[in-house]
């Protein structure tokens, strides 16, 4: 089968590599339908020192079982199925916490033996516990969407959940990427009254007022932390979503938080040391947010997106087959595509 590796820094080659099969009796074997390139791949893209062996890539990805081990139940071949961006039993007491990605069991894609879902196909691990079944047919419209529940809106989603996004509840959400855009369109979801978009990109700061959005803030740094504070009466939001990983944005979120307010980064940290000094705790600001466990929210949303009332896959802006993955990871570094679409 063809499947995307990783060699070394703007170095993605597609690949013929063995086909998966059972190893595992815990195991299912995924014909991938639907994939995509994250913009944390696009860390590594930048900046991975050179491998004599590439690295498998892709942990977003929705597909049809063609074979399970013995010891899996509740699926069965044909069946289509969502793997959240880490595969987990499910069963262990980080899991039941609803923390997958903490499972004593699991681990991530490409990885270890493991496949990546930008390819054909994938052995999935603990498949019992990883995947989740989807009652629609493998050519519906809604697959974009239902992709999204892997990793980007369970993300933006987890965002708002940590910095406790609810009714009455200001919101400034920083970065206008795929994550960012699902920030929004989670802290809409969760009843926000206010949504502050930071971004400078106007195609994608457009979705963002389409997904809820109240306002938008191109300006940066101190003159962006300038102007939500003068949006805000002076005080800054209840909630910051910081969805970019690098310092200069953490910065901006404190800059903007109100006092007693709490900052969700789930932005990939480029960085080892937060910035949390005297200042923040005499404002009493909370810093929360992490790796967004997407096994413990994919029933939640799952039924909006059947129904409808909320449209995620809208982050997609260009499909592309297994063999243009390259092509796909340049388009997003150089900002030419908000989110690539890999249809196989």
């Amino acid at each position: 089968m063809r499947a995307a590796l990783m060699y070394a820094a703007g170095d993605v080659r597609v690949e013929d590599v063995p086909d998966p099969g059972i190893q595992q009796p815990t195991d299912a074997v995924v014909r991938v339908v639907r994939s995509c390139i994250c913009g944390s791949d696009l860390w590594p893209y930048g900046s991975m020192p050179a491998a004599e062996h590439g690295v498998r890539m892709g942990h977003e990805f929705l597909g049809v079982v063609e074979d399970t081990g013995p010891d899996v139940s509740g699926l069965a071949r044909g069946d289509l199925v969502l793997a959240p961006f880490v595969w987990s039993d499910n069963t262990c007491d980080f899991c039941r916490a609803g923390l997958q990605t903490s499972c004593r069991h699991g681990g991530p894609w490409g990885r270890d033996g493991v496949d990546g879902g930008q390819g054909e196909a994938v052995r999935v691990p603990q498949a019992q516990g990883t995947l989740v079944k989807l009652p629609v047919a493998e050519d519906s419209a809604l697959l974009p969407s239902l992709l999204t529940l892997s990793d980007v809106f369970c993300t933006g989603h987890h965002a708002a959940v940590t910095a406790g996004v609810g009714p009455r509840t200001t919101v400034t959400v920083v970065g206008d990427g795929a994550v960012g855009l699902s920030a929004v369109l989670a802290a809409r979801r969760q009843g926000a009254e206010r949504i502050i978009l930071m971004g400078r990109h106007r195609e994608r700061t457009d979705l963002g007022r389409d997904f809820g959005a109240t306002d938008v803030v191109p300006e940066r740094g101190e003159e962006g932390v300038a102007r939500v504070r003068a949006l805000t009466g002076g005080d800054g939001t209840h909630a910051v979503l910081e969805c970019v990983g690098t310092l200069p944005a953490l910065r901006t979120a404190l800059g903007v938080i109100r006092a007693g307010g709490s900052v969700s980064r789930v932005g990939a940290p480029q960085y080892d040391d937060a910035p949390m000094g005297f200042d923040e705790f005499m404002r009493n600001i909370t810093l929360t947010g992490g790796v967004a466990p997407a096994r413990a929210y994919i029933e939640e949303l799952l039924p909006d997106v059947l129904e409808g009332r909320i449209d995620p896959g809208r982050v997609f802006d260009r499909t592309m087959g297994v063999d243009e993955v390259p092509d796909g990871y340049r388009a997003m570094a150089d900002r030419e595509s908000l989110k690539v679409l890999i249809a196989p």
